[in-house]
C-alpha cells in the first residue's frame, strides 16, 4: 500500500514537472481528431426490415415461404446479386459507392418476428443509403416473383377446377330438384313413381358435394388472400437517421480525448525517464 502511494506521488511529480509535454501531446492528438472528424468521408446508414414472400396454398409439409430464410441471407451476400442491385440503382459495380455497399451490408435474421431479415447498408449520403436499401428489396422481390409463379399458377388452376366442379354441381342440383318436386311424375306406373325418390337421394348427395366444394373454394380464396399470400416487401419504411453513422462525432471525440490523455501521460513519463538517464 505504501509503495503504491509513493508511486502515485512520484507520478504526480513527474506530471507537474513535465506538464508541457502532456499538454503538447494532448493538443496534437485532439488536432488529429479534429482533422479526422472533418476530413473523413461521411457515411449514412439505412435500415430495412424485409418480409419474405409467401404462397399460402402449398402442399402439406412444405414451407409456404418462397425461399428459406438462410437461402435469402446467402443470396443477398452473392456478388452477382449485389452487382444487379447496384446497376439497378444506377451505380457502377466498381465505384466507391459499390465498394462501401458491399463492405457495409449486414444481415440479421429475425426468427422471432416471423422470418424477417433486418438489412443495414451504408452510403455517402442519406438519399444514397435509402436508394440502395430500396433497390436491394426491389431486386429480391423480383427474384421471388419468379420463384412463386409455379405455386401460384398451381393454386389458381386448382381454384378454376373447383369453380368448374361447383358450376356443374349447381346445374345437377337444379335438375334433381326439379325431378324431385311433387307432381313431377306422370303417375302412370310404378317405374315413373320411383324417379322422384331417386332424384331426392341424388339431390341430397349433390347438396353435400356442393357444400364441400364451396368450403374448399372459400378456404383456397382465403389462402390466396393478402393474409397468407404476399410478395417480398418492407414491413416498415426504410429508416435513415438524420445524423451520420461514420465518423460518429461523440465517439470520435471521446476516443480522441482518452487517447490524448494516455499518450500525454506516456510522453511525460518517457521524458522524465530520459532526463534521469542523461
Amino acid at each position: 500500500m505504501q509503495q503504491d502511494e509513493i508511486y502515485l506521488v512520484d507520478l504526480w511529480r513527474i506530471f507537474v514537472r513535465e506538464w508541457k509535454w502532456f499538454v503538447l501531446v494532448l493538443v496534437l492528438t485532439l488536432a488529429c481528431t479534429y482533422a479526422f472528424a472533418h476530413l473523413a468521408k461521411r457515411q449514412w446508414e439505412a435500415t430495412a426490415w424485409i418480409q419474405i414472400a409467401q404462397v399460402g396454398q402449398v402442399p402439406a409439409g412444405q414451407d409456404p415461404k418462397v425461399e428459406p430464410l438462410q437461402r435469402v441471407t446467402e443470396r443477398l451476400q452473392l456478388v452477382p446479386f449485389q452487382n444487379e442491385v447496384l446497376q439497378g440503382a444506377g451505380y457502377a459495380p466498381t465505384s466507391s459507392v459499390a465498394g462501401l455497399y458491399r463492405k457495409s451490408l449486414k444481415l440479421e435474421p429475425m426468427l422471432y418476428a416471423g422470418s424477417l431479415v433486418k438489412l443495414t447498408v451504408r452510403a455517402y449520403s442519406r438519399q444514397q443509403a435509402s436508394e440502395l436499401a430500396a433497390a436491394t428489396v426491389a431486386r429480391l422481390r423480383l427474384v421471388h416473383q419468379g420463384l412463386e409463379e409455379a405455386p401460384l399458377a398451381a393454386a389458381r388452376a386448382r381454384l378454376a377446377q373447383i369453380d368448374a366442379g361447383l358450376q356443374a354441381a349447381l346445374s345437377d342440383q337444379a335438375r334433381y330438384r326439379q325431378a324431385a318436386a311433387p307432381g313431377n311424375g306422370n303417375g302412370a306406373g310404378g317405374e315413373d313413381m320411383a324417379n322422384p325418390v331417386l332424384a331426392s337421394l341424388l339431390l341430397a348427395n349433390k347438396d353435400d358435394e356442393i357444400r364441400g366444394l364451396r368450403q374448399a373454394k372459400n378456404d383456397l380464396v382465403e389462402r390466396l388472400g393478402p393474409t397468407y399470400t404476399y410478395e417480398t416487401s418492407t414491413v416498415w419504411p426504410i429508416y435513415v437517421p438524420e445524423g451520420q453513422a461514420f465518423p460518429n462525432p461523440a465517439l470520435t471525440w471521446g476516443i480522441g480525448l482518452l487517447l490524448g490523455i494516455f499518450l500525454g501521460v506516456s510522453a511525460s513519463v518517457a521524458r522524465s525517464t530520459a532526463r534521469r538517464s542523461a
